[in-house]
């Protein structure tokens, strides 16, 4: 108990840096004073055990309080701790470390779990493909086998498992069957009920754990109880009704709402659609307790859950902390933006707008991610914001240090147009958001490259769409460059780069996600970047490879075309 409270007064927070070449991580402390330097990729916070997950490159480890390496940077991913366990991914697949770093699992699986009652779900692949799963214990040993077609964590030291056909089970730790349900659904155990319904389409209802039926099957959809109350709906269209019922099936809070959320505390947020029309975008929530007593206005875009007595959430302006009477706490921060707080040991951590800063429990800010990126002792960079609607966030490079003030402002206007700073109504609903940011890919000498990154969701879509475009900037001339520049005049550039990338795609399987007969070659124009050794040409999502593929990016080394480079030219001398 003495350790783990130690460990908890670990007063390390991480934060990030913009730097060129992207963003960094390290840990500051409660002053604001970097005492872990910022140059991971990715820095998680610390967890009760004093151990932090990091990544460096593409590979994640942990380190210690003095940023030493429990495991180094190896593996895909690794979870949070649980019970004293972390799930690692490496190329073999899941496995199971303990604090020290050391693999418990004598093999790779295909799927592990993290750790609820000394139990996590695992899965093998059966000889004809289908997926069976079972349960290991803390030592990384199949204590319970793999036998079952779905299995649920353990509650309470009991789990829902899936035997057959609209066939359940209920199990204990060592896997002895406790009772068998024949529905086509049932979920797991929470506060000693279980969610099922009866036939496929059919309505929700819950059932004890000896099979009897609690609360008949009524509703299109259903939560697990928590703090002795269920999220139901009873809508059969677009529209949502939900309510929250009791043990009893009873209404306490009757099925109007477009959305509710339990925050913990006998606190609920209740949600009405912003648009009545389009209930998908949104909702606005005021606050409630679990018997319906609402206690504020529909005022707030999101809230998170209850904890000693507060909650963090957002109006249309503002993110700060209501208590449980639904009040503002006005000694706490109050910070302009969408996000949320929380309180990290001795600061309160902000998470607002996607950005990271951190404030004194007087509210006074302590630390802030940097909005100037030096460049060298001439040029600089500015992150600026643009936020004209609470769904449409820019923030966009502005350059300083050009000697020419007038091709200054006209490289810095070109790029508030390339980074979609454009008008936009403020006090309307719209039917999508938009994020967009940038980082710094790469400069030398008086060549800028510039990523510039979009994200435009429309509001009840599968997904949104990501856009991505590259700057290539002279700083003395102001020019962005295009590819052709790049190359000697009558190179044929074009041909010569798109039979490389057919090669690419022809024999090198990790491009063997490109659509059959979709790649023609590249434009003339076609999206492009530089670094030092290499020319990147890219292609957009659904351009030639599903939307999974994101943007498919080819590497040429400039050895391989370097007859048709123009070395001559101010693209090639502007970083050579």
């Amino acid at each position: 108990m003495r350790d783990l409270l130690k460990y908890k007064n670990i007063n390390l927070y991480p934060a990030p840096l913009n730097t060129v070449g992207g963003v960094k991580w390290g840990y500051i402390d409660k002053r604001g004073k970097f005492i872990i330097k910022p140059f991971y990729e990715l820095a998680l916070d610390f967890q009760d055990n004093a151990l932090a997950i990091v990544q460096i490159g593409n590979y994640y480890g942990i380190i210690d309080s003095g940023g030493n390496y429990i495991v180094k940077p190896k593996y895909n991913s690794i979870s949070e701790f649980s019970e004293g366990r972390a799930i690692v991914i490496d190329d073999e697949g899941f496995k199971i470390i303990n604090e020290k770093g050391k693999e418990l699992t004598s093999k790779a699986y295909n799927y592990i779990g993290n750790f609820k009652d000394e139990r996590a779900q695992y899965s093998v692949v059966t000889s004809n493909d289908k997926y069976i799963y079972g349960y290991l214990d803390r030592d990384g040993k199949e204590v319970i086998p793999a036998k079952y077609e779905y299995v649920n964590d353990f509650n309470e030291k009991k789990a829902i498992v899936k035997i057959g056909i609209a066939q359940y089970a209920l199990i204990d730790i060592n896997g002895n069957i406790l009772n068998k349900y024949g529905y086509e659904f049932v979920g797991n155990l929470s506060e000693g009920l279980l969610l099922f319904n009866e036939k496929p389409g059919g309505k929700y209802g819950f059932i004890d754990t000896k099979g009897n039926v609690i609360i008949s099957p009524r509703f299109t959809y259903a939560q697990n109880f928590s703090e002795g109350r269920a999220i139901v709906n009873v809508s059969e269209g677009i529209s949502n009704r939900y309510g929250l019922i009791d043990r009893s099936g009873n209404y306490t809070i009757s099925p109007q709402y477009n959305d509710i959320i339990l925050l913990g505390e006998n606190r609920v947020a209740l949600g009405i659609a912003i648009d009545q029309n389009l209930p998908f975008i949104g909702s606005k929530y005021a606050i409630s307790d679990i018997n319906g007593n609402i206690l504020t206005n529909y005022i707030y875009y999101g809230v998170s859950n209850y904890k000693s007595g507060i909650a963090s959430v957002y109006d249309y302006i503002n993110t700060f902390f209501i208590d449980k009477k639904g009040n503002m706490v006005k000694n706490l921060p109050v910070v302009e933006g969408s996000g949320f707080l929380t309180i990290e040991n001795k600061l309160i951590k902000s998470y607002v707008d996607y950005k990271i800063s951190y404030f004194d429990k007087q509210g006074n800010l302590v630390w802030s991610q940097n909005s100037i990126i030096p460049l060298d002792n001439q040029y600089r960079v500015i992150e600026k914001k643009y936020k004209p609607n609470k769904d449409y966030l820019v923030y966009y490079p502005e350059v300083r240090g050009m000697q020419d003030s007038n091709l200054e402002n006209k490289v810095n206007n070109q790029l508030k147009i390339l980074s979609q700073v454009k008008p936009v109504k403020e006090n309307i609903q719209l039917e999508y958001s938009y994020l967009g940011n940038f980082k710094i890919e790469f400069f030398k000498k008086k060549l800028l490259i510039l990523e510039l990154n979009g994200y435009n969701y429309t509001f009840g879509a599968a997904h949104g769409m990501p856009s991505k475009i590259y700057t290539n900037i002279d700083l003395v001339t102001g020019q962005f460059y295009e590819l052709k520049d790049l190359f000697k005049k009558d190179s044929n550039y074009v041909k010569v780069l798109s039979d490389i990338i057919g090669e690419i795609i022809k024999n090198d399987p990790e491009y063997e996600y490109v659509f059959p007969d979709t790649y023609k070659g590249i434009k003339e124009n076609q999206s492009f970047y530089v670094s030092e050794n290499i020319l990147y040409i890219y292609f957009y999502p659904y351009e030639i490879a599903p939307y999974a593929a994101g943007f498919p990016t080819f590497r040429i080394p400039y050895r391989d075309i370097t007859t048709i480079i123009n070395k001559l030219g101010d693209f090639w001398r502007a970083f050579n």
